[in-house]
């Protein structure tokens, strides 16, 4: 049994013990979670191993955190539209005008933040080190041409959701979205989150781990079963565990992928959402822009992952709509971004409530994972002020957005 560490008080000591059976039933190697309630952190715990078991996971060890970066870079494109720099229900083509080639001259920004784009992938072959040169990689999806008609139906942008939203905001501010966030977010509020990870940090980094649970006759299986746009998405350019280790990777800024943080970062990030705009004393965004982030765009089977859900989801401007899959808790209007293996990162307004969860073992879900599931379910129970948890409560929830027999999951899926 590892050890946890931390602060966890005692209303919520069923989110400990929830940690700790995830180290005990559900595989955890190492991984930290923090959850605020009304700005105020009430849990912030930590243990395992930051790599294989030779270096114990520190208060502030960092970790890629896959797509639960997908949140804070949309943020970035909220702050801009806060401040009337950025209209969402614009053309794309007005702030970035190459990007009207092939038919998207009627793409709007909402398109981007809500994956109806129609871009979730390239057509054309695209390697990691091309993925790593944003200008080259942003002019192919400008000269793309959609895979389905734009604003109609969500298909998951798993890597291209950054570079579409991020060079609008680039086009829009001057910056990179990473440049972005630390100039207006990370920075003078303290929070230990960046886009990419720079080269001082490297020390602080977890070493993702990937449990061997898909043979590649599977993984072969798996792929052959998905849309050629679903391929297009999760496997051009292959990416995973191995990649995201790279210097190359860390350097790069992939905004919907390579987000580096502790749990405690990525809990006070979507506490901004959860806060109704507001971060302690500051006001990040206004009442009126925090409310339009979780706004809707229509429930649909969406084309890149819908297989590997029960039920229709729905993405809102930048994030991911709980609904009737609960896959944030039991408010249907609660939202957030799971990462691929796990991570994840959650905003109730109405609660009050912001959570991150992040870890280095790897699981195979698209999304819910059982741990952060576990995690999530005993935030509840603590503010509904059920008693403590049962033994092995807290696995794949009754009615969430997986079914328990899915298809095993590609190890390079980026989600």
């Amino acid at each position: 049994m590892s050890e946890v560490h931390g602060r966890c008080e005692a209303r919520f000591s069923a989110v400990r013990d929830a940690f700790e059976e995830n180290f005990r039933e559900r595989g955890e190697l190492g991984a930290a979670v923090s959850v605020t309630v009304g700005g105020k952190s009430v849990v912030d715990l930590w243990g395992g191993w930051a790599d294989a078991g030779t270096r114990p996971w520190q208060r502030d060890t960092l970790v890629n955190v896959w797509s639960t970066s997908k949140g804070p870079t949309a943020l970035c494109a909220h702050i801009l539209a806060d401040r009337g720099l950025l209209d969402l229900d614009a053309p794309v083509a007005v702030y970035w005008p190459e990007f009207a080639a092939a038919g998207k001259e009627g793409v709007l920004v909402r398109h981007l933040l809500s994956h109806r784009a129609g871009l979730a992938g390239l057509r054309e072959p695209h390697s990691l080190e091309q993925l790593y040169d944003w200008e080259l990689t942003t002019k192919r999806l400008a000269a793309t041409e959609p895979w389905w008609e734009p604003g109609t139906v969500s298909g998951y942008h798993a890597l291209t959701f950054g570079f579409l939203v991020g060079e609008v905001v680039r086009r829009v501010s001057g910056l990179l979205p990473g440049a972005f966030l630390r100039r207006e977010v990370t920075g003078p509020l303290g929070i230990d989150f960046t886009l990419g990870l720079p080269r001082e940090d490297y020390g602080r980094a977890a070493e993702l781990v990937h449990p061997q649970t898909v043979g590649p006759g599977e993984q072969a299986a798996a792929f052959g079963r998905m849309p050629p746009v679903a391929v297009a998405a999760l496997t051009n350019p292959q990416t995973g565990v191995a990649a995201a280790g790279t210097a190359a990777w860390r350097s790069a800024e992939i905004p919907a992928a390579n987000g580096h943080g502790t749990a405690r970062a990525v809990a006070a990030l979507y506490g901004i959402f959860a806060g109704r705009g507001r971060y302690g004393t500051h006001r990040i965004l206004s009442p009126e822009a925090a409310e339009r982030v979780r706004t809707g765009q229509g429930a649909c089977r969406d084309l890149v992952l819908g297989a590997g859900f029960a039920r229709d989801t729905e993405i809102a401007l930048g994030l991911w709509l709980g609904g009737a899959n609960h896959s944030y808790g039991p408010n249907p209007r609660a939202f957030g971004h799971d990462g691929f293996g796990g991570s994840c990162g959650l905003a109730d307004p109405e609660a009050g409530v912001s959570l991150g969860y992040v870890m280095n073992r790897m699981g195979p879900r698209i999304a819910d994972d059982p741990r952060k599931t576990a995690l999530v379910d005993a935030v509840y129970r603590a503010l509904r002020g059920d008693g403590p948890s049962r033994p092995g409560r807290g696995g794949a929830r009754a009615g969430s957005g997986l079914m328990s027999a899915d298809p095993p999951e590609p190890t390079s899926r980026v989600v």
